[in-house]
């Protein structure tokens, strides 16, 4: 027997939290784990892009990263009974060691870059860009609710992680980096 996708409680516009808390879709719990799931999909995208196995094991690694933000985040604070994936300090530094690993062989950068040059690049900085409203999202939420200050710190800096990527990925598949010049 398989399970049915739709269940019709969402349909007046509320949905629930694990533990059972019922809030409107509009919520800032609601955005804030939804802009996580849409970065999650964007992370997906390069990710099917890249065929260098480190890279794409660290995507793999991330997306299952946000599958923990999302589920932390999708759980109602005081309600919530269920043990959930818990997000670490080391997967911070996970992200940290792999900037510095890119940045050694990227040029110094000595100006704002336009974003593209490569379908994949331009993939990438559209991750960094909904990584960033994530962030946004989940800083907001904290503002009114208790939020693991780990989350915003990662997603801080997948986006980061993200920028330079985008940079690793426009050396390695040869794309032009242009340099914003403002018309002064």
């Amino acid at each position: 027997m398989s399970i049915k996708i739709y269940t019709k409680t969402g349909d007046k516009g509320q949905t629930s939290l694990i533990g059972g808390t019922r809030l409107p879709k509009h919520h800032i719990r609601i955005e804030a784990y939804g802009t996580v799931d849409e970065l999650n999909s964007f992370v997906g995208l390069v990710r099917d892009s890249i065929s260098e196995k480190e890279l794409f094991d660290l995507l793999i690694e991330i997306q299952d990263r946000l599958f923990t933000i999302g589920s932390l985040l999708a759980a109602d604070p005081e309600k919530n009974k269920m043990q959930l994936p818990q997000l670490n300090e080391s997967d911070v530094v996970v992200l940290e060691k792999a900037i510095d690993k890119m940045n050694e062989t990227l040029p110094e950068m000595k100006s704002f870059v336009l974003t593209g040059g490569h379908p994949t690049v331009s993939h990438c900085h559209i991750a960094r860009c909904v990584c960033r409203r994530a962030e946004r999202a989940v800083l907001k939420l904290s503002e009114n609710e208790k939020v693991d200050e780990l989350i915003y710190k990662y997603l801080n800096r997948l986006s980061d992680y993200l920028f330079v990527l985008s940079r690793k990925l426009t050396q390695d598949l040869k794309a032009n980096e242009i340099p914003w010049k403002p018309r002064i």
